[in-house]
């Protein structure tokens, strides 16, 4: 602004004396004012562009700072915008593995909770089981005959009382008669073992209540100890009874050594 109205003053300084000099020579006075104008007017030209000249650089400056100030901004927008974008795939990993550990968590749980059913019932079933077997009748014995060494042979059938009881769970098998009671109806297995030493017959007879339902034997030649041992399962009620007799003219032999054995178990019930 200041530099168009310097402009202005010179130009019309310049008029002003073209004007002087058409005119004739205006007089002294005009000379001395329009020389003072004129070195006004070139001061102030003068001081105008020293202005602009000191101004200019300082605006160059600011715009070059603004500049370099937006420059920074963006750098510093991108940096943020990465670290927005590293933040953001961050998030999406975690999410993601978080929905892979909620889904691992699932299958888990659902194998919990089928494992506890199945613990359940196994439970249950060996509670049945305990159960079962607490109310099951426990039935077992076993018996050797005796210490005296040779038992027979006699004119009739005597009827063997195993003495030396080692085991009568159940108290079903009594050593005065030589009887062994079933206490339920079920399906028992029953053992004996025979040993002879005499020349002769060896051999027992299985009754079950007053019937023979089985017999061994063995002939022995030579004086000296022959063995035999014969086994069965048998369906009796309860109150059936078994013993072992020894026929007439037949011979065993035990002693401390148990060579002659009766004995028994339940094998379940029914």
């Amino acid at each position: 602004m200041r530099g168009a109205l310097g402009l202005l003053l010179l130009l019309l300084a310049v008029c002003g004396s073209g004007a002087q000099e058409e005119g004739g020579g205006g007089g002294q006075v005009g000379e001395v004012r329009g020389s003072e104008f004129q070195k006004k007017s070139q001061r102030d030209v003068a001081e105008e562009s020293t202005e602009q000249s000191i101004a200019t650089p300082d605006i160059w400056a600011e715009v070059k700072a603004l500049r370099d100030m937006v420059v920074e901004q963006r750098v510093e927008l991108r940096n943020m915008e990465a670290r927005v974008e590293s933040s953001e795939s961050q998030l999406i990993d975690t999410k993601y593995h978080m929905e892979q550990l909620q889904r691992e968590n699932s299958v888990q749980a659902t194998e919990l909770i089928s494992l506890e059913t199945r613990l359940s019932s196994s439970e249950s079933k060996t509670s049945n089981l305990e159960k079962q077997n607490a109310e099951r009748p426990k039935v077992a014995f076993y018996t050797a005959l005796t210490n005296s060494g040779h038992v027979g042979p006699f004119n009739t059938e005597v009827t063997l009382k195993y003495s030396k009881v080692f085991t009568n769970i159940g108290n079903a098998y009594n050593p005065a008669t030589g009887f062994f009671t079933a206490p339920v109806k079920g399906v028992y297995y029953i053992q004996f073992t025979v040993c002879g030493y005499n020349l002769g017959y060896a051999g027992l007879f299985l009754y079950k209540n007053n019937h023979a339902i089985m017999y061994t034997v063995e002939y022995n030649e030579h004086a000296g100890m022959e063995y035999f041992t014969n086994a069965l399962a048998l369906e009796l009620l309860a109150g059936d009874e078994i013993h072992m007799r020894l026929p007439s003219g037949h011979s065993v032999f035990d002693n401390d050594s148990n060579h002659n054995t009766f004995s028994g178990f339940l094998l379940f019930p029914m």
